[in-house]
C-alpha cells in the first residue's frame, strides 16, 4: 500500500478514500487500540497495525491535512478516534507490559523477535522489486542498528535527561507513521522502554489509583511523560512529513532502510539475559552508587547478564518466538489489499 504523493489533489484523495463515519469508527477504534499496543511492544509497528485495521491511508491523510493548516471536522474525527483509542490502550496496559518484561525477559524478548521478523514480508512487498538503492539503504540501517545495540546492551534507564526523553518521544512517534518501524524497540535501545512504561503506569495510579489522587506520584510521572509527549507531538508533525518526503523522492533507499532496521532489530533482543542485583562498584549514568544505596536501585536499572540456556529455556523461547512471528504475519495478512499477492 502506497502513500499518496504530496502533489496529489487533496480533494480527489478525500473523494476516493474517505469512508463514511459508520464504516470508519469500528476500524478506527480497533486500529487505535492495536497501535497503542504496538507502541508498548518492541518489535511491532504501529503503522503495521493501522494497515491491518484498514485505516492507514485515512490516518496519513488526516495528519497531512492538519499539518498543512486545513482544520476541518473529518481529520479531527480520524485523529481523535485513533489517538484516543491508542492513549487508552497505553494507559491501561503499560504497567502489565512493563512487569512482563521485568519478570519474564527471555520469553518476552523471544516474542518480540518473532514480532519483528514477522514484519519483513510486509516491508518487502512495499520495497520490491529490489534495486541497488534498496540494498544500500538496508545495509546502512542494519549497520546503524548493530552500533546502537552494542552500545546499549547493559540495560538500565531511569533518570534520563529531558532531551533524551524528547528524543524517545520522537522515536515512538516514528512508529505511528510507517509500517516496519517499532517505536517500542527504539525505546528499548535508548534505555527508556521500561522507565517510560513505569511513568505512564505511575500517572494512571496517581490519578485513579486505589489510594485516590496522589499529587506527588502525578508530578513525578509528569517529569517523564511531558517531555516524551512533546517528542511525540514534534514527531507526528515533523518526522511524519519528513518520512513522506523521503518516500516521495527516495522511495527505494527508504524502504530498504526499513528492511535493515527490522533485520538489525533482533541483535539487541538477545533473549537469554537476566537482570542481576548490582554489586559494589556499580555505576549508573556515569555515577558510582554508594554501597549503602545499592539495595535501593530500581529493578529496571539492574545490569543485564547473559546466561547459557537450558533445553527448557530453548523450548519456551522457541514457542514464544513462533507465537510472535505468527501474530505479525496474521495481522499483516489481514491488512493486505485484495489485489496484493
Amino acid at each position: 500500500m502506497r502513500e499518496p504523493k504530496d502533489g496529489a489533489d487533496d480533494a480527489s484523495q478525500a473523494a476516493g478514500r474517505t469512508p463514511s463515519l459508520a464504516a470508519f469508527l469500528p476500524r478506527g477504534i480497533l486500529g487505535g487500540v492495536l497501535m497503542g499496543l504496538a507502541n508498548l511492544v518492541p518489535g511491532i509497528s504501529g503503522g503495521t497495525m493501522l494497515l491491518a485495521a484498514g485505516v492507514y491511508p485515512t490516518f496519513i491523510d488526516a495528519i497531512a491535512e492538519l499539518t498543512r493548516g486545513h482544520l476541518s471536522r473529518w481529520p479531527l474525527v480520524v485523529l481523535g478516534t485513533i489517538g484516543g483509542a491508542a492513549v487508552l490502550a497505553i494507559g491501561l496496559l503499560a504497567g502489565p507490559t512493563r512487569d512482563l518484561v521485568l519478570d519474564h525477559r527471555s520469553l518476552m524478548y523471544a516474542f518480540f523477535i518473532g514480532l519483528t521478523l514477522g514484519g519483513l514480508p510486509l516491508v518487502w512487498r512495499l520495497a520490491r522489486p529490489a534495486t541497488p538503492g534498496v540494498w544500500a539503504g538496508a545495509a546502512a540501517a542494519f549497520a546503524l542498528m548493530v552500533v546502537m545495540a552494542l552500545g546499549t546492551e547493559s540495560g538500565g534507564g531511569s533518570g534520563a535527561s529531558p532531551i533524551l526523553l524528547v528524543l524517545s518521544g520522537l522515536a515512538g512517534a516514528s512508529a505511528m507513521i510507517l509500517p516496519g518501524i517499532s517505536g517500542g524497540y527504539l525505546l528499548l535501545l535508548l534505555g527508556q522502554y521500561v522507565p517510560i512504561l513505569g511513568a505512564i503506569d505511575d500517572l494512571k495510579e496517581g490519578l485513579i489509583g486505589d489510594a485516590g489522587f496522589d499529587l506527588d506520584l502525578v508530578l513525578g510521572a509528569m517529569e517523564v511523560v511531558v517531555p516524551v509527549g512533546v517528542g511525540v507531538v514534534l514527531g507526528i508533525v515533523g518526522v511524519s512529513n519528513g518520512l513522506r518526503w523521503l518516500l516521495d523522492r527516495y522511495e527505494k533507499p527508504t524502504l530498504g532502510a526499513l528492511l535493515g532496521l527490522l533485520v538489525g532489530a533482533v541483535i539487541g533482543l538477545y533473549p537469554f539475559q537476566q537482570a542481576v542485583p548490582p554489586e559494589p562498584g556499580f555505576t549508573h549514568r556515569g555515577i558510582e552508587i554508594p554501597l549503602e544505596q545499592l539495595a535501593e536501585v530500581p529493578r529496571e536499572d539492574w545490569p543485564l547478564e547473559r546466561y547459557a540456556p537450558s533445553g527448557g529455556d530453548l523450548a519456551a523461547t522457541g514457542a514464544a518466538f513462533t507465537v510472535g512471528l505468527a501474530l505479525t504475519l496474521l495481522i499483516a495478512r489481514l491488512g493486505r489489499e485484495p489485489d496484493e499477492v
